[in-house]
């Protein structure tokens, strides 16, 4: 039986599964499910929710998130309380995996109807006996929510291989998951090594299998390497595969730069972050000096029990420190107690998971100053200027490196300007076949804001492969006022709910009504959860006043996103229209709680404000509204009837004229400018205001604009 499984699996070119090594490797096996590698990813278990909190807050977010078991099944809930105490804005996943051995953290993920993974927000730490808080990145009021996705790069670190469909817009998973990294990531594939291991052929048994420790020093340490290089995780970019690589197709015993190159930035600054170990070892004199590796400290089969630990690692510095060791105690310069690793290779606090220490593997003569494991507020650096390749140092000099190095200044904005001009003299000198280089030309230069100049780039990757570029050229074109060929673009695209979503922007743009909303319940069909389309699905519906279709979309747009503030301007500007006016102002208020300088919203908050008397309120809306921008003409035209309205003239005339400049044309402006001139007593630069009011196409605008203009000549 277990020749026919193994024949099977090499004929259609699958890996074994980890059972089928336990047999000849029991000892091994069993050892190595004990390792955090071994342990990195599975499912939710009574022994590993246990300690599941009853209710934790997130301040900064004004939300709240809990554990909740039900049925045999667990969820991760979240929720915030309204004035009345009232819970609203539910938010409930199903947890189908966890990710992370608990060594030090784990997160929860939850599997969508189309076989996406979702990360969730609250995570556990093992640190003092274990606590919840946020996973990283979320501890911020406009987090992820229940919508950051598990990236095949995520996975690519934290479990065995998986299987993923031929055409993917998005990361998506088929079929069971492994649960834990496997005996294959590090030895490749097994299929063939177990048919052989029937045979009795031992060297051909032998060389069917990667065993890591015969490979050369460098290609030891890629299989390492490969998942704990990162030179940093927040935005350089750290790493860029290769093109023509799939996404788990790396194979241990091959050089990883033909899979991944790996990036820095200038002057490689001191990071230490959760997964650099490598990174971090190859800057130490220990490594630099010998031809040490990974496994010259680590036996990646098992772990020191925590008893003998201490032990262990001993024993591995004194593989060559054993001499001066005893000389420097001799002279009483060292003392003899055991824990090498306590002051030459301390835990740290890390930088981008700031609930986890971890050990630093930047191996040092003296234990770094000052508290190492001191709390640390959640931060986002952001680096510019140029990107260096790290590993490996140099590359031959060929068309498609040249490229890669320029698509590394532009992947995530470091060196963005110089990016662009390097990036694009790279693909004019070498007329690259792979759409990849012109789509990320053209994201490159709309980052930069130029989106006319993207555009034909944009056209360029999407004639060369259509399934990549559509989608992003579709959207350009309905950004830039071409609906209709954003129409025609999309319908090339791979169907998606991002896909679907432009389509109903494009035909709202169109004034197709029923075909932007047909596109929009699309988007929604194959993503329930996307709080874009649920937003824009209630403007085209209050557009067409059907405020009764509109509300519940918003506030659906808003229970999957609280922070969304374009939702909540919109559900504030309905509510205003309708009368309610409590809880119009309570969402304006959190519309600009999220978002301060929004002058379209305080010009509809003062509008609310004055229809409502309370005119101290609505003019200082308005003023701070100009103070944000100066150039919002409807702002200026409001203010300035406001202050006619408390008699204000001189100083309405001022907005007036500024209304008047940046809009040449309004003919509200001239109307209002020649009243407040008028109250003033210039009756003669009135004149020429209400002339170019009377001729206006606002049927009420001409009508007052004549009337004043007769009084005026009457008494002249």
């Amino acid at each position: 039986m277990k020749l026919i499984l193994a024949a099977a699996l090499i004929a259609v070119g699958a890996f074994a599964r980890s059972e089928d090594c336990a047999p000849c490797h029991r000892a091994i096996f069993e050892t190595y499910r004990q390792t955090g590698m071994g342990r990195s990813f599975y499912r939710p278990s009574p022994e590993n929710m246990s300690s599941a909190p009853s209710t934790y807050r997130h301040e900064a977010s004004d939300s709240y998130f809990t554990m909740v078991s039900r049925g045999g099944n667990y969820f991760q809930q979240r929720y915030q309380l309204d004035s009345a105490g009232t819970r609203i804005n539910v938010m409930e996943k199903q947890i189908d995996y966890i990710m992370g051995s608990g060594n030090h953290s784990r997160a929860y993920l939850h599997r969508t109807a189309a076989n996406a993974l979702i990360e969730l927000p609250l995570a556990w730490y093992a640190e003092n006996g274990g606590y919840w808080a946020m996973n990283p990145g979320y501890d911020r009021p406009n987090h992820d929510g229940f919508r950051r996705p598990i990236t095949y790069d995520c996975m690519f670190c934290h479990n065995a291989y998986p299987q993923i469909p031929a055409a993917r817009d998005v990361p998506t998973y088929v079929g069971e998951l492994p649960e834990g990294i496997d005996c294959q990531r590090c030895h490749g594939s097994g299929a063939k090594h177990i048919s052989l291991a029937a045979t009795g052929k031992r060297e051909d048994i032998r060389n069917a299998i990667v065993n890591p420790s015969r490979l050369t020093r460098d290609r030891q340490l890629e299989v390492c390497m490969a998942c704990h290089l990162e030179t940093t995780s927040f935005p350089l970019p750290n790493a860029l595969q290769r093109y023509d690589r799939g996404p788990f197709s790396y194979k241990a015993g091959e050089p990883l730069a033909d899979f991944i190159l790996n990036f820095d930035n200038v002057g490689h600054d001191d990071k230490f972050e959760i997964v650099n170990a490598g990174y971090r070892l190859r800057r130490s004199a220990c490594f630099l000096k010998s031809q040490m590796t990974c496994s010259t400290c680590h036996n990646p089969h098992d772990i020191p029990r925590a008893e003998k630990a201490a032990t262990h690692y001993d024993g591995a510095c004194r593989k060559c420190h054993a001499a001066d060791f005893d000389k420097q105690v001799t002279a009483g310069k060292h003392t003899r107690e055991s824990g090498c690793a306590n002051c030459h290779m301390p835990k740290r606090r890390t930088e981008d998971v700031v609930h986890v220490a971890a050990t630093d593997h930047l191996i040092q003569r003296r234990k770094p100053a000052g508290n190492l494991l001191a709390e640390r507020q959640e931060t986002q650096n952001v680096y510019r200027g140029p990107v260096v390749l790290y590993y490996p140092e140099t590359l031959p000099i060929t068309a498609e490196n040249e490229l890669y190095l320029a698509v590394a200044q532009v992947k995530q904005g470091s060196g963005l300007v110089a990016g662009i001009a390097q990036l694009t003299a790279a693909i004019q000198r070498h007329a690259p076949q792979r759409a990849e280089w012109y789509l990320e030309l053209a994201e490159a230069v709309d980052s930069n804001g130029q989106l006319a100049g993207a555009l034909p780039w944009y056209r360029e990757a999407a004639r060369r492969k259509p399934a990549l570029g559509s989608q992003k050229l579709g959207a350009a074109l309905r950004k830039l006022g071409q609906p209709a060929d954003a129409v025609a673009v999309l319908k090339q695209a791979p169907v998606s709910a991002v896909t679907w979503h432009e389509m109903g922007l494009a035909y709202q743009a169109l004034g197709k009504t029923a075909d932007a909303l047909a596109a929009l319940g699309k988007a929604l069909a194959l993503d329930p959860d996307m709080p874009e389309a649920h937003n824009n699905l209630g403007s085209v519906w209050l557009a067409n006043g059907n405020a009764a279709r509109a509300e519940p979309a918003f506030r659906e747009a808003i229970r999957i996103r609280p922070d969304y503030a374009d939702a909540h301007a919109n559900l504030a500007s309905l509510l205003s229209t309708a009368g309610q006016l409590s809880e119009a102002r309570q969402e304006f208020e959190l519309t600009l709680r999220q978002r301060s300088k929004d002058a379209p919203t305080r010009y509809n908050y003062a509008m609310m404000l004055g229809r409502t008397g309370q005119y101290d309120d609505a003019q200082s809306q308005l003023e701070i509204s100009l103070r944000d921008d100066p150039q919002f003409a409807d702002s200026h035209l409001l203010l300035a009837d406001l202050l006619m309205a408390r008699q204000q003239a001189a100083a309405a005339i001022g907005h007036y004229r500024e209304a008047l400049r940046i809009r040449p044309d309004s003919s509200r402006a001239h109307l209002g400018l020649a009243a407040a001139l008028i109250s003033t007593g210039d009756r003669e630069s009135a004149l020429t205001h209400l002339k170019a009011a009377a001729g206006a196409s606002d049927a009420v605008v001409r009508q007052q604009a004549t009337q004043l203009l007769r009084e005026l000549e009457g008494r002249q």
